[in-house]
């Protein structure tokens, strides 16, 4: 088991990465006591008696981790991408629930000079329409992305793929691949500074067995 001489706070998010993540660490020899699937509960002692887990949304991991509320977090890299860097170290890829963010339409959708794309990931799709030098208007969506061309609201949709099973289902067809997605491991920097050995013993742990 991993050394630690600080108290230390892992962030979470929930669903696939949680369920991989416990897999990592359950390799670290840091096991939840708890079944966590039948819980409410949103902070969990593990079996080092220093290092607790945290679960929230995917989206406040960051957030969590930034502030100094979490010493480590796992990620996704599109939350991180959308979040940015700010007070935040990345030093990992965990190579866990891997996916890739897509480009998609209807089949018959043509290329115009000024497209309408809805996405819940903004800032990745801004960032893949600047290089393609693409006029857009973004739609933020928080879910059901596949409905907005379907129902006309967009002409494109950015969205996260597995085995495109959903696009297909919903009658889209993948238009580009922007983006190889993967779960990372983050931590405070100012947490590196004051917690430097029990940070270094962590990311080295993560790193031996990925």
């Amino acid at each position: 088991m991993i050394n630690l001489k600080h108290e230390i706070i892992i962030a979470v998010s929930k669903g696939r990465i949680l369920e991989e993540g416990l897999i990592l660490l359950k390799k670290l020899e840091i096991e939840i006591s708890e079944d966590i699937k039948n819980s409410r509960k949103l902070i969990y002692p593990t079996n080092c008696e220093k290092l607790k887990l945290v679960i929230v949304r995917a989206s406040d991991v960051p957030t969590y981790v930034a502030n100094g509320a979490a010493d480590f977090g796992i990620v996704g890299k599109d939350t991180l991408i959308e979040y940015g860097d700010n007070n935040i170290y990345v030093p990992l890829d965990l190579n866990i629930s891997k996916c890739r963010m897509v480009l998609a339409s209807l089949p018959e959708t043509k290329p115009k000079s000024k497209i309408r794309v809805a996405t819940k990931y903004v800032q990745c799709a801004n960032d893949y329409f600047i290089k393609k030098k693409q006029q857009v208007d973004i739609i933020k969506l928080y879910g059901s992305m596949e409905l907005a061309p379907i129902l006309g609201l967009a002409d494109f949709i950015v969205d996260l793929v597995d085995s495109g099973k959903t696009l297909q289902e919903n009658g889209l067809v993948e238009v580009d691949s922007i983006l190889e997605i993967s779960a990372r491991l983050i931590t405070n920097k100012a947490s590196m500074k004051t917690k430097t050995e029990s940070i270094e013993n962590i990311i080295n742990g993560f790193e031996e067995i990925i």
